[in-house]
């Protein structure tokens, strides 16, 4: 396919680009990719063929008159996003455009109550939830589900305002937490905030495809966390021939989640609980997975998550074949204490075992840095990725990328 053959791809938001290039290198080979942007663009410009700049990524009829303009000087195939977010414009505008979207379906997504409502009318496992609006109902609810229990926001991302209450003197600290959340470019957000049962167990992430209403899973990203009681991602595992990928408890339940959504077509990325009562969804989001789980995915199995996602915003069967089975993994960093001033960092990579695949730094010299939970996506300094047969293998290799890590301040 020549340059100028392939089809024109909006892309609401890029992201950083430590975490999102890899996904913008692999749509420019097939797409010509126009970016929607919050300002304008930097780096992106290598992978974009356009960019649309805005003051808010949240004032949707702006969008919708460029996205118009765009359709109208060229044929616009697709409509899509990463950015959490940004799925409830990206439907918008799919919707607008005629193209694949479903602005209910994402909309139920977005809001984990309106999800916890649609899985608990269709009878799919997960843990019991309830919206609380103040402490006091908080500690009555907490009461008749029986401690531990989970606090969350119902329309934030990557953990944030996530804890676990372990008895009834630790909750009124924890509903502090949680409900004094604040969204960053939206001074008048304030969180909706759940309680809800807590579901021991592992917690496993699954990307997976919907073309047609037909689910396909992609990758499964076993879920590393730390900084309890806060539930703070600090790496994922992904392996190619993970047995869950083919569980029918697994499939099944992913299946009667997203029939129940009503989410028939594009990505999306689930969070699953394998409790000792038996799988429990935690949420599914309409987008793919953060935290580089896609090119975990990719590295591991060969199977192109962003591509995959791509193909059902246009309209077209996804290549889903994998053709590698290694394991594949990330582990990211953090300073040690809360206001830390960076003022070097780097790896050292002299003598690094081959294992490791990337070494990235999220930090600058001047920068401020704090460990959870004060800094939670936003206070990670680094991060490292391994490839490699074993899981033993890509771990003792992050292990040797923590101890390479210098960070003075």
């Amino acid at each position: 396919m020549s340059p100028d053959d392939r089809p024109v791809l909006l892309v609401l938001g890029s992201g950083k680009r430590e975490f999102r290039e890899y996904l913008l290198r692999s749509l420019a080979r097939h797409y010509r990719v126009h970016l929607f942007a919050s300002g304008g663009a930097s780096w992106e410009h290598e992978y974009v063929t356009g960019v649309t700049g805005f003051a808010s990524m949240f004032d949707l009829p702006p969008m919708v008159e460029a996205a118009r303009a765009l359709a109208a000087r060229e044929p616009v195939a697709g409509v899509m996003t990463w950015d959490e977010a940004r799925t409830p414009q990206t439907a918008e505008l799919a919707r607008e455009l005629g193209l694949v979207g479903d602005p209910v379906a994402i909309g139920r997504c977005r809001d984990k109550h309106q999800t916890r409502l649609a899985l608990d009318a269709a009878g799919v496992a997960q843990p019991r939830s309830q919206r609380v609006d103040s402490l006091e109902q908080a500690a009555e609810v907490a009461r008749r589900f029986g401690y531990p229990v989970i606090l969350k926001p119902s329309d934030l991302a990557l953990g944030a305002g996530v804890i676990k209450v372990e008895t009834a003197d630790e909750l009124p600290a924890a509903w502090e937490f949680t409900s004094g959340q604040r969204y960053l470019g939206r001074p008048e957000w304030r969180p909706v905030v759940l309680l809800e049962e807590y579901a021991d167990g592992e917690e496993i992430s699954v990307d997976a495809v919907s073309y047609r209403g037909e689910l396909t899973p992609l990758c499964v990203g076993r879920k590393e966390t730390g900084h309890p009681p806060y539930c703070i991602e600090v790496g994922h595992f992904v392996h190619g021939d993970d047995p869950l990928m083919h569980d029918p408890e697994i499939l099944d339940l992913l299946r009667g989640a997203h029939t129940a959504l009503g989410f028939t077509d594009g990505v999306t990325h689930t969070e699953v609980k394998l409790s000792s009562r038996g799988a429990r969804i935690i949420e599914v989001n309409g987008r793919l997975g953060g935290g580089m789980i896609p090119y975990l995915g990719l590295r591991a199995t060969g199977v192109d998550v962003g591509l995959a996602a791509a193909a059902a915003a246009t309209g077209r069967a996804p290549d889903v074949v994998p053709d590698r089975k290694l394991v594949a993994a990330v582990r990211f960093f953090y300073p040690e204490h809360n206001d830390t001033r960076i003022e070097s960092i780097r790896f050292d990579t002299a003598g690094l075992p081959a294992a490791i695949d990337l070494t990235a730094l999220l930090a600058e010299p001047g920068d401020v840095r704090s460990a959870p939970p004060a800094g939670t996506v936003n206070g990670r300094i680094a991060y490292a990725t391994a490839v490699a047969q074993t899981a033993r293998e890509c771990r003792d290799a992050l292990d040797a990328a923590a101890a390479a890590l210098r960070v003075n301040r």
